[in-house]
């Protein structure tokens, strides 16, 4: 266990380095969130007792989403490990004492949390003094918060789980980029990261809300914005439960059996 908390201590360190790029981010954030909320606006114009959510929920929706992008962003994988299928170098890390998925996971949180750490409390802090309905509303009580947190934990560790999936697919293909092209469009409009899911219809969206993309980031956004029931939480906090253990457990079968099909071939 130690052997992956250095790996998660070192990607960690080696990512909050990055602060120009984080800055760079933040300041394309604001501009995204900002434009996305004068959208919602404009349809909440016309009709707003039709819609779903309120405009204020919809704010903090949409500005805990920018806050905490690198949590919940499938297309942002590591490229070495993309790279390293393809030219072979994964032989290197095929010799190390160490179970490669699960240092690969230890390696993809650590990027993910120093990226989002570096983001999040600025976009956070000047979205709380936005005017209502337009910034981000406080918690509707510390048991939401509380949940919050949980399920922003339990959305951060289902999304690398799901990308761990992808590298290890990519081990039966010539090139990764088909699946990375398909698997992040899917992600990106079945977890709400496009639409918030309770925009779409009951029956559709009932169904997306059973599969694994909506236990990323629907599940915290909408905990925080007090969109969901107390029943509705429950269920969806025990959903990613479920998925986190299904996924990880596909992944890490199908990991070990490509690792002895595995063909390296040069030198």
């Amino acid at each position: 266990m130690k052997k992956y908390v250095s790996f998660f201590q070192l990607r960690f360190a080696m990512g909050i380095q990055y602060r120009t790029a984080a800055l760079a981010g933040i300041v394309t954030q604001f501009a995204w969130g900002g434009m996305l909320i004068m959208i919602f606006r404009a349809f909440y114009q016309t009709d707003a007792a039709s819609f779903p959510m309120s405009l204020s929920a919809t704010a903090s929706y949409i500005w805990l989403q920018q806050a905490f992008l690198a949590f919940f962003s499938v297309w942002m994988m590591d490229n070495e490990i993309f790279d390293s299928i393809v030219n072979g170098n994964i032989a290197y890390e095929l010799c190390r004492p160490v179970n490669i998925y699960n240092m690969w996971f230890a390696k993809s949180m650590a990027t993910r949390s120093a990226s989002a750490i570096l983001r999040c409390f600025p976009v956070l802090a000047v979205a709380a003094f936005i005017p209502h309905p337009y910034g981000i509303d406080a918690p509707a009580s510390p048991l939401h918060f509380f949940l919050f947190v949980l399920s922003l934990i339990m959305g951060l560790a289902v999304t690398v789980a799901f990308t761990l999936l992808i590298y290890v697919l990519a081990f039966f293909t010539i090139s990764p980029q088909g699946l990375r092209m398909v698997f992040i469009s899917c992600v990106e409009f079945f977890s709400g990261a496009v639409i918030p899911l309770p925009f779409f219809p009951d029956k559709i969206r009932s169904f997306m809300e059973l599969l694994p993309f909506a236990s990323m980031q629907n599940v915290a956004l909408r905990v925080y914005s007090a969109s969901m029931s107390a029943e509705e939480m429950k269920q969806a906090i025990l959903l990613q439960v479920f998925w986190l253990a299904a996924i990880a457990a596909a992944g890490k079968l199908l990991c070990r059996f490509a690792e002895k099909r595995i063909v390296v071939q040069g030198g």
